[in-house]
């Protein structure tokens, strides 16, 4: 499994928040103007600072005009959605205050405060985290995998249940991939009326999708290896009654 430092590792919730910025499609922005959503209209560059290009007719254009400099202007909110249908899609959200100044055809949003939250809780990133942090490697990749994973192999799915803690298993009615990053994999595991979630790490992160193919296939090893969990084996029991 490599050593335990390794094999608990997660992404930092800088590098976390970046990923949601990197992979979202729609962006909330609430100003002075009111609330407008936005879907394909916004860039992120190296340093973390937003680009918006916005229809002429949006009322952003006269809040960020307006509003005075060094002021937060205005809050930009992403979700981060699923790419699997699950129970509860949202796996977490981003909020970024801060102020809009108009350059040429678009707004550059800079951020003065950055704020994470995932079902653990909230989190407040540094603004130099922030900036330095890079995405996951596999942010963009990441709805393909997912969705590839669930539709052709969940076959594979199953198997890797024999890696779960068999308690974590205890009234499932269905396992399906939440998440994957570079450091691993983590199932939504959902009962009649509750769920949860559990990660697999990877025994070395993943830079790339040559190496999370060969991640992926030494947990399926291990799986391979293991017994298969008897609340499964109960559960194919009654079915199979």
């Amino acid at each position: 499994m490599g050593d335990s430092q390794t094999w608990a590792a997660a992404p930092a919730a800088a590098e976390r928040a970046r990923s949601v910025l990197a992979a979202a499609w729609s962006c909330a922005v609430t100003a002075e103007g009111g609330r407008e959503e936005f879907i394909g209209a916004h860039e992120v560059t190296g340093d973390g600072r937003v680009l918006l290009r916005l229809p002429e007719d949006s009322a952003l254009w006269a809040a960020a005009i307006c509003a005075p400099r060094g002021e937060p202007s205005a809050v930009l909110e992403f979700a981060d959605v699923a790419p699997v249908p699950v129970r509860r899609r949202i796996r977490a959200r981003l909020w970024l205050a801060g102020w809009f100044t108009a350059e040429d055809d678009h707004l550059v949003f800079r951020p003065t405060r950055v704020v994470l939250r995932r079902p653990s809780g909230a989190a407040v990133v540094g603004l130099d985290d922030f900036a330095a942090a890079a995405p996951d490697p596999l942010a963009g990749a990441e709805a393909h995998l997912l969705t590839h994973l669930a539709d052709a192999h969940p076959d594979a799915v199953e198997r890797l249940t024999r890696l779960v803690d068999p308690g974590s298993l205890h009234g499932a009615v269905r396992v399906r991939p939440l998440a994957v990053d570079r450091h691993g994999l983590t199932l939504r595991i959902e009962r009649a009326r509750t769920h949860g979630d559990v990660r697999l790490p990877f025994h070395t992160p993943a830079d790339d999708v040559g190496q999370l193919t060969e991640r992926m296939h030494h947990l399926l090893a291990q799986a391979s290896a293991a017994g298969c969990p008897r609340a499964l084996q109960r559960q194919r029991a009654d079915r199979d009654r």
